[in-house]
């Protein structure tokens, strides 16, 4: 992993790291020299009382402390720059490959994994790819150094000072497992509270209306107590291993006093030799901490690459089968034999139908009978298991996706809008549109009718997910988008399902327009959207019932007349798939009921319903 790392993000900076590396060195190799001045400065100075030597030894410790502080902020100020670089291009690579995974992967995915991973585990490596960094250069020259001055004044201390340094390599690497382990779990459990606030933070509005605040808030704080309780236990794990170092260096010093201390006593060795030996040794005693510390960090890294990775190996169900862009004849469309299953579940059972170019096709049903999936595999967010699906006479799968997207607008009753502008909203980084299209745009989708009410016109902010507009305000800049894609086929999906009579007047004259020369296919629940239709298809589970115009299909009285008459009969109540059940004792079942036949059937049967 470390290598794809460095392949991917880290080699096109060899040049910056090599130099980042060179002044770690010297940052390094200054605790060398530091310790290594303090044998002249003990014997020259306070033992033998050299005036002369003051200078220079003064002069000579002052220099080495410039020197450390100069390097340290080049190479620090270096590493931040290619690590944040390198960091910001993995989230977009994360981000761009995400986008080209298919429905079937977000849908198993929680948004929460999704950003922790893009974020929370970039960020993780980011910050510790810095401290292993440090540490591999900076910290391991430093205790480099200082070994050196240390076995130069005596290697007998030296071997005596780091005797309990093989007491660490079992227990490291236990620790070194248990680390990566809690780790992934962390990020599992960080991914889990992400998504949680998100779906908090989106779904406000019915947690107030539903009086679920202390739910939610005792949903997060469970996910809270055991990402704390996980996070102590992986810092446990992380100080363990400095932890070990710190009582193999304490019983290295005690066996050099028990050791050196009679030499010095006796007279074989200088106050100044031992005062240089025990300094370097005090100064390694950092680096060797840190350098300990890296084998968590270095497993917690592990862990972050391991998901980030994890992530670029998962391959899109639907991909491109040819890259060049294919002539269409029209924008007629034709299922033949469609067949699709989600798991054991059959959701489209060889549906076969034709839509003509510039036609308007409704599709009708209960829920659960396919509709939306038909639509999914016309635009190849999924691909069927089996039968052949052509627009213009082209397979849609003999067509680049890019090309295959580009001949649909959606219009959904669900107009997603970002927290930007008006104008950003509808233009969605296009920088081509003149003012007078854009204008005649804003005028055929209706959007001009509100934009005077709005304090900066286009420049207005939508808020999040446009929120300061309304349901038929967002459904308008919806319509304006898909005017402006311009494009030959329509999908329509309940767009109006969720407007108030007013509103669905205004937003049904821009979709008329905006449907007009466009092969449009419609899902709708109120029939009374789709009755000009061209052509009505009727599923039911997965198959084509009936077909027709709406004269015919109410003529034959099938499913759709059924539907028909369900709908009117109860005011304009969308049918959700319940067939009307006979009545009994003279009354409708109460699901079926409107309140004024219910208050009847209470008065003239006498009882409750």
């Amino acid at each position: 992993m470390f290598a794809r790392l460095w392949r991917g993000y880290l080699r096109k900076h060899w040049f910056l790291l090599v130099v980042a590396f060179l002044f770690m060195v010297i940052e390094g190799g200054t605790l060398g020299a530091l310790s290594y001045m303090l044998q002249p400065m003990f014997d020259l100075v306070f033992v033998e009382g050299r005036e002369s030597a003051i200078w220079w030894v003064g002069l000579g410790i002052f220099a080495l402390f410039v020197i450390r502080g100069i390097t340290g902020i080049i190479h620090k100020s270096i590493l931040t720059g290619v690590s944040f670089r390198a960091s910001t291009e993995v989230q977009l690579d994360l981000l761009r490959h995400t986008l080209t995974l298919d429905n079937a992967f977000h849908s198993r995915t929680s948004p929460g994994s999704m950003i922790e991973r893009v974020q929370g585990d970039v960020t993780a490596i980011q910050s510790l790819w810095n401290m292993i960094l440090v540490s591999a250069g900076r910290d391991l020259i430093a205790l480099v150094s200082l070994l050196a001055v240390a076995l130069s004044i005596d290697w007998k201390w030296t071997l005596v000072a780091i005797i309990g340094a093989p007491m660490l390599v079992v227990p490291s690497l236990l620790v070194q497992r248990y680390v990566r382990r809690k780790s992934n779990y962390l990020r599992d459990i960080a991914g889990k509270r992400t998504t949680r606030l998100d779906e908090v933070f989106h779904g406000i509005t019915p947690i107030k209306l539903n009086r679920m605040e202390v739910y939610q808030a005792d949903n997060f704080s469970d996910l809270s107590d055991t990402w704390v309780r996980s996070t102590i236990k992986t810092t446990v794990g992380q100080a363990t291993v400095p932890a070990l170092v710190d009582f193999a260096v304490g019983f290295g010093f005690f066996c050099v006093l028990l050791y050196g201390g009679p030499q010095i006593i006796a007279g074989e060795k200088t106050i100044g030799e031992f005062m240089s030996f025990f300094t370097a040794m005090s100064l390694a005693f950092q680096p060797m901490r840190r350098l300990g510390g890296v084998l968590g960090y270095w497993e917690m890294m592990i862990a972050s690459l391991s998901r980030i990775f994890g992530l670029f190996d998962a391959k899109p169900a639907v991909i491109d089968r040819v890259r060049q862009d294919v002539t269409l004849d029209g924008s007629s469309i034709t299922f033949e034999d469609v067949a699709l299953s989600y798991g054991d579940k059959a959701v489209l059972n060889g549906l076969s139908f034709s839509a003509n170019s510039g036609t308007t096709t409704a599709l009708v049903g209960s829920s659960g009978a396919g509709k939306s999936t038909v639509f999914n595999v016309l635009t190849r967010l999924v691909d069927p298991a089996s039968g052949k699906i052509t627009i213009g006479g082209v397979d849609v799968k003999d067509m680049p996706l890019p090309q295959l997207r580009s001949l649909f607008s959606v219009v959904s009753q669900d107009a997603l809008l970002f927290d930007e502008t008006l104008r950003e909203n509808i233009l969605l980084g296009r920088d081509d549109v003149e003012d007078a299209h854009l204008k005649q745009v804003l005028d055929d989708a209706h959007v001009s009718d509100f934009l005077k009410d709005l304090p900066d016109g286009l420049d207005t902010a939508v808020g999040p997910r446009g929120s300061n507009l309304s349901g038929g305000q967002r459904q308008r800049v919806a319509i304006a988008r898909a005017l402006l894609r311009d494009t030959p086929i329509l999908l329509l999906d309940e767009a109006t399902s969720a407007l108030d009579a007013e509103s669905e007047k205004v937003v049904q004259k821009a979709l008329e327009r905006l449907s007009k020369g466009r092969t449009t296919l419609v899902i709708a629940h109120r029939l009374s959207t789709v009755r000009d239709a061209d052509q009505i298809l009727v599923l039911d589970h997965g198959e084509l019932a009936e077909s027709g115009t709406h004269d015919d299909l109410i003529g034959k009285g099938g499913i759709y007349a059924r539907l028909h008459d369900l709908q009117f009969q109860t005011g304009t109540k969308p049918f959700t798939g319940d067939v009307p059940i006979p009545r009994q004792k003279g009354r409708l079942p109460r699901r079926d009921v409107n309140p004024v036949r219910a208050f009847l059937n209470r008065v003239f049967d006498g009882g409750a319903d």
